[in-house]
């Protein structure tokens, strides 16, 4: 199975589209791209800093009965930490509960969420990306994953990677 990708120039933000696309009755998997988020979100409902020219991206798919949540836990984060260590050529780390790391600096935030439609279980998976810039937040090492690249990172080609990749292991 393949996800529909949807690309839009600003959204409030790509995991409450992605909800509301799903309550609405529109639940094939769906791999959801914006240029800008005026409300992005983070963990525990904390604000996800939006900047034009960072990764912006939600995918969501039907759980399957026998898909347990950690085990999908596990798979989202390695499947996203290898998208960008093969694009970027940087080497990446994971920091539970939701950040991927390069030299010990935050470049990726990651939001899970599930909804209920119909009696049947969705997961959303929201990753933030800071690719050409990053928020100043006190007592937090955060950094941009271009920072790190001695190649032109391309967007369309994380995208497509990270797209690429849940389709070979999560949706097969």
């Amino acid at each position: 199975m393949k996800f529909h990708v949807l690309k839009f120039q600003s959204v409030k933000s790509t995991n409450d589209l992605a909800i509301k696309r799903i309550k609405s009755g529109k639940i094939k998997p769906a791999f959801l791209i914006a240029e800008t988020q005026k409300k992005g979100r983070g963990q525990y409902g904390r604000r996800w800093v939006s900047y034009k020219g960072n990764i912006f991206i939600s995918l969501y798919f039907k759980l399957r009965k026998k898909m347990s949540f950690k085990l999908i836990t596990k798979k989202v984060y390695t499947i996203i930490k290898k998208s960008i260590e093969k694009v970027a050529d940087v080497k990446v780390s994971i920091k539970l509960p939701n950040d991927l790391m390069v030299k010990g600096h935050k470049v990726c935030g990651i939001l899970q969420e599930t909804v209920v439609f119909n009696n049947e279980k969705y997961i959303i998976i929201g990753i933030g990306i800071n690719l050409s810039k990053s928020p100043s937040i006190l007592k937090k090492k955060i950094s941009y994953l271009q920072r790190y690249s001695d190649n032109k990172i391309k967007k369309n080609d994380i995208y497509k990677t990270i797209k690429r990749n849940f389709e070979k292991f999560i949706l097969k």
